[in-house]
């Protein structure tokens, strides 16, 4: 028994150790997000919102927006994922599971990058057409038309109900079943489980997170609100039920907003 305590501790430790890392890198993000959306930083300055173009400047800053967001709102939820892919590698020396540990979040945070040059891209097309809402901080955009925003909601509530939605949600829900038989070796393979474990967690989010068009791209509260709903629906115990009740609210929310417009 006495033996079993310096790993119960050592295990503690590592736990701490992992959370305290989600939390300050998920916390810098945010604060990054919450200074651009109080316009405290001054290279927000940008063109007009109806700006047929952005420089790559503005590409750079809308690009790191979207990236601060998708780390701030993600990264939190693959916490138990990454607490037992660590405890999974509990017997390695601790400097190689601290390095497949980081690699594997690494290849998380890479999906969700490119989801963010994706929405970054779509942004500016949506700006150069117009459809944009004008705003003071032309980061802070969304969108003009509460039929394309309906739209938006009703496309976001209907995919909560599909095949593919409720696949990709079974990979995030039993972090043991899914490390055990996607498993890895080596810093490279912890990379590439980073890597599926962001694909599947992408395929269940990303007409979510594409709601910020519609409620808008720095709203924080709506921001946190999201980030709930996603760490909800994977984690708790009631999580089918409570992606169904929100598919169900949007597709609500969706109608109202395509009937008034």
């Amino acid at each position: 028994m006495a033996a079993a305590v310096p790993g119960v501790r050592r295990l503690l430790r590592e736990r701490a150790v992992v959370l305290g890392a989600v939390a300050a890198v998920g916390g810098l993000a945010w604060l990054y997000t919450l200074r651009l959306g109080h316009g405290l930083v001054d290279l927000l300055c940008l063109a007009a919102p109806a700006a047929p173009a952005w420089t790559p400047a503005d590409f750079a800053l809308g690009f790191a927006m979207w990236t601060a967001m998708m780390t701030g709102m993600m990264l939190p939820t693959a916490a138990p994922m990454l607490l037992t892919f660590a405890a999974v590698q509990r017997d390695r020396p601790a400097v190689r599971r601290a390095a497949a540990v980081a690699a594997f979040a690494g290849g998380y945070l890479l999906l969700w990058a490119g989801y963010s040059a994706a929405a970054t891209l779509l942004q500016w097309a949506l700006q150069s057409g117009g459809l944009l809402a004008a705003a003071a901080d032309p980061m802070n955009a969304r969108l003009g038309a509460a039929r394309l925003g309906g739209a938006l909601f009703m496309a976001a509530g209907l995919y909560q109900f599909t095949t593919w939605k409720h696949a990709c949600l079974r990979h995030c829900r039993p972090p043991f079943t899914v490390l055990l038989t996607g498993w890895r070796d080596g810093t490279g393979g912890a990379l590439r489980m980073g890597l599926a474990h962001g694909a599947h967690c992408l395929g269940c989010c990303w007409l979510l997170m594409a709601l910020l068009f519609a409620v808008g791209t720095m709203e924080l509260l709506w921001m946190a609100a999201l980030t709930l709903f996603v760490f909800a629906e994977r984690l708790l115990p009631g999580g089918k039920w409570i992606g169904r009740a929100g598919g169900a609210a949007m597709l609500t929310w969706g109608a109202w907003l395509l009937a008034a417009g």
